[in-house]
């Protein structure tokens, strides 16, 4: 029988805007393969791990750019804080990966479980709130574009 994946989506991640929805989904499935990754325990699972760490960096650095221009179309009054949250998960992802890769002591379970964690906050937080303030710019009728 199949294990189970270390997160699963659910709804209630959802925010409404469905392009994001599905990169968040992306998100959490690259944390999923992380956390496999992490299972392995042997030489193959760090190098693929290295491999999984850069995916996800990559994806992450993709969908922040994504829904920071949409988040500046909308001129979300918040973005600077916004911005500002990505970065430094950004950083902190990064410290992470150099020192898995200079072979420092690093722990690949906490590592992904502070994604997890960092991603289901921000995706209840900070976005659910960008995403209420587009929807109240759209009831409004102040929002023309294909959000």
């Amino acid at each position: 029988m199949a294990e189970e994946p270390f997160i699963l989506w659910e709804d209630r991640y959802a925010i409404g805007i469905p392009v994001v929805d599905e990169q968040h989904k992306e998100l959490l499935r690259l944390t999923n393969t992380l956390y496999e990754a992490c299972r392995q325990g042997d030489e193959a699972a760090r190098i693929h791990f290295k491999e999984a760490v850069h995916s996800t960096v990559e994806y992450v650095k993709f969908h922040f750019g994504a829904e920071e221009k949409l988040i500046e179309r909308v001129k979300y009054p918040k973005i600077a804080e916004h911005k500002q949250e990505h970065e430094s998960f950004v950083r902190q992802v990064l410290e992470e990966a150099r020192a898995f890769e200079s072979g420092k002591s690093f722990v690949p379970n906490a590592f992904v479980r502070y994604l997890r964690d960092w991603i289901l906050t921000h995706i209840a937080v900070s976005d659910k709130e960008y995403a209420e303030y587009i929807f109240r710019l759209k009831k409004e009728g102040a929002l023309n574009t294909g959000v």
